[in-house]
């Protein structure tokens, strides 16, 4: 088994992961006292496509180019890591404010989404009903998992999460094999942006369309996250928690096998059960 991608470097250009703080500890019955804490940052994003301002993505820092690249993807400004010339940081200190330089823009990305995307919302913010419809095919894949697999899942990924060992604070989203082997995770104060990052990184591989590929995320599915999934052209998606309506709803149009509530126990299989096999 080759190693998962799981370590969270922090690049010269960008800011650290995580942060120290004060707290003042009260248990419910003893007196209070302070120490110091480690705490998930959340930070501002500034992208900029030509040298023109676009959106700002609040984020946990590191793997910026990675989560730019899956956002981009996912918005249907670029068809592929090619249309990508390059990343430029243009002031360096600071951190927190990326270019991008396009081959092409595949559409004007300014028309339907505000300067600003909040860490909790992948499409917030959108301002017609048509701007969230999904325009792809459904997803095409003949990958099996075995229900044995899928529940030793969650476990695996929680191992490949430095970030929120240390700080409780973040989601992640982690890729499998059908084999139940960890290729590589990554985290973030925003579920949709922790699967940016993970497609961004796929994209830079040649990996995408991703159909021999297990996807697993912390937390609840909500519609963003099929959406970026049916992208991404990932045939099931696995969450420890629960997932939305229009989640299920999703995943069942575009060909998604949807598991919620994913244990060691068990799961819940909301859409498309013929992929989860004895």
């Amino acid at each position: 088994m080759h190693p998962a991608d799981t370590t969270d470097p922090q690049p010269s250009d960008t800011a650290p992961a995580t942060a120290r703080a004060s707290v003042f500890t009260l248990p419910s019955s003893a007196a209070g006292s302070e120490r110091e804490d480690t705490i998930a940052v959340e930070a501002p994003l500034e992208l900029r496509i030509g040298g023109r301002p676009v959106t700002v993505l609040m984020r946990t820092p590191g793997h910026d180019e990675e989560l730019v690249t899956g956002f981009l993807f996912g918005e249907g400004v670029i068809a592929d890591a090619d249309d990508i010339i390059a990343f430029e940081r243009p002031d360096a200190d600071r951190a927190n404010v990326l270019n991008v330089r396009l081959m092409v823009a595949r559409r004007a990305f300014n028309l339907d989404r505000p300067f600003y995307s909040n860490s909790s919302c992948g499409i917030c913010g959108k301002r017609s009903l048509e701007s969230v419809e999904l325009h792809a095919p459904a997803v095409q894949s003949s990958l099996t998992i075995s229900r044995t697999v899928l529940t030793e899942l969650p476990e695996r990924l929680r191992a490949g999460q430095p970030v929120f060992a240390r700080t409780g604070g973040v989601h992640a989203s982690g890729l499998f094999t059908a084999a139940g082997e960890l290729v590589a995770v990554r985290e973030d104060v925003g579920r949709h942006n922790a699967l940016d990052k993970l497609v961004g990184r796929a994209l830079n591989e040649g990996q995408v369309p991703l159909s021999d590929r297990v996807l697993l995320v912390s937390g609840r599915v909500s519609y963003e996250l099929v959406q970026k999934a049916v992208a991404a052209g990932i045939p099931v998606l696995a969450a420890v928690g629960a997932p939305s309506s229009l989640a299920v709803e999703l995943a069942a149009r575009f060909g998604i096998t949807l598991i919620g509530f994913l244990r060691p126990s068990g799961m819940n299989v909301y859409a498309n059960p013929r992929r989860v096999v004895d």
